[in-house]
């Protein structure tokens, strides 16, 4: 009878990577070996896992999860059978994980145990996975172009052997397995990153974006006139707009809305290229399309659109009537809603920006936009009220005061 083997108690995955790197540890989850559940609630940790036995510490609330190896047992990323005997090793749970640059694990004397190379990758700046099982999982997929997303600034890159198996997985049809709660959870965490471009065009590269956001991936070769966009390709703008929003750092709606803004521009027929007239208005189903199917939350949805149809106002913003400014306020309810305009003026703040050569230019539309929308909150109805006016009559009222101020506004920006 083999004898049972002791616990113990490790620090793995990216705690042990980012302590590497010098980077701030932000969680920090733990691998038990040696231990039953039965031995787990015993110490008074509190269970959580579903699948396989996960607890949280009873005092600092951290994850620690029993060692366990992992089979192939049906499609998509939960198709695995686990086995968490109190036999298994650290060394064998850690090559079950994604990429060598988290499959390192420290002891608790500090000794790093590091089977599959993660500390040689973190040296060489490459996100490379641990074994062939790697096609097991589509998840990983976006995991890889997430963590290059996240590291792009520090020199990382995606090995081409991995990204060949990357390539591999996109082809085989396990990306439609994916839930649209797991597929947004990874594609937002992504957009945050510091470099949300490379998220996109590791996609684009092994052929993800095609099965996950093919609305996206048609605007890669589509060509936009030069003379406003000096990088021609329409993907290519795309990938610089979603820098220029990491440098702004916008929020989630902000990001999401640039990544979709110009959906229209892949549904233009090619006899019209280079130009685009309309983009704003024929991208909109696309721009639903893409916010059902991943089931994004309602301002992202709703800013996406807005923005979508609005951008090119935004531009055009200095030469805009005060009766086309005035529905653009209405539109975008600002005097309910103002965070969600400053959003849209970040993105497309963005949008101008992501061009080429054009990154640092100035944009006086979103200084402009601001004033004129304070000026517009700034319009009560104390006065109207006073005269009795109510409803219908006090909307109309109300309506015709702003747009009188609009036009005296935008006469006075003329006159500077």
């Amino acid at each position: 009878m083999t004898a049972k083997p002791e616990m113990h108690t490790y620090l793995v995955g990216g705690a042990v990577r980012d302590q590497l790197l010098g980077r701030p540890v932000v969680e920090r989850d733990w691998l038990v070996t040696g231990a039953t559940p039965q031995q787990m609630l015993d110490a008074g940790f509190q269970p959580v896992g579903r699948d396989f036995p996960v607890f949280l510490h009873p005092k600092t609330g951290e994850e620690y999860a029993l060692a366990r190896t992992e089979r192939k047992s049906g499609s998509g990323h939960g198709g695995f059978r686990f086995d968490t005997s109190v036999h298994i090793t650290a060394e064998q749970d850690l090559q079950r994980r994604d990429l060598t640059v988290n499959a390192m694990a420290l002891d608790t004397d500090g000794q790093l145990i590091d089977p599959w190379g993660g500390q040689r990758d973190l040296q060489a700046r490459l996100l490379r996975h641990v074994s062939a099982a790697f096609v097991e999982d589509p998840l990983r997929v976006l995991r890889v172009a997430r963590f290059a997303a996240r590291y792009a600034p520090l020199g990382f890159r995606v090995a081409d052997e991995t990204l060949q198996l990357m390539t591999q997985l996109s082809h085989s049809g396990e990306l439609q397995t994916l839930s649209p709660e797991r597929l947004w959870k990874e594609i937002s965490r992504a957009l945050m990153e510091p470099a949300p471009q490379v998220f996109i065009q590791i996609l684009h590269d092994c052929g993800a974006l095609a099965e996950l956001l093919p609305e996206v991936e048609r605007l890669f070769g589509v060509p936009q006139p030069e003379a406003h966009h000096p990088e021609v390709d329409t993907g290519a703008h795309l990938l610089l707009v979603l820098q220029q929003a990491a440098q702004l750092q916008l929020p989630l709606p902000a990001r999401w809305a640039c990544l979709l803004h110009d959906l229209g521009k892949g549904l233009t027929a090619k006899q019209h290229w280079p130009k685009h007239h309309g983009h704003e208005h024929h991208g909109l189903k696309a721009v639903r399309a893409v916010n059902q199917r991943l089931r994004a939350p309602r301002d992202c949805q709703e800013l996406a659109l807005l923005t979508c149809e609005y951008h090119t106002h935004c531009h055009r913003a200095l030469e805009l009537r005060a009766e086309t400014l005035l529905k653009l306020f209405q539109a975008f309810d600002i005097y309910r809603r103002a965070e969600r305009f400053e959003q849209f003026l970040g993105a497309c703040e963005a949008d101008a920006r992501g061009r080429l050569g054009l990154e640092q230019r100035d944009y006086p539309q979103a200084i402009y936009l601001r004033r004129l929308a304070e000026e517009m909150r700034a319009i009560r109805p104390t006065e109207l009220l006073k005269q009795g006016l109510q409803g219908a009559e006090l909307g109309k009222a109300l309506e015709q005061q702003r747009l009188q101020r609009l036009k005296q506004l935008r006469a006075a920006s003329q006159t500077d």
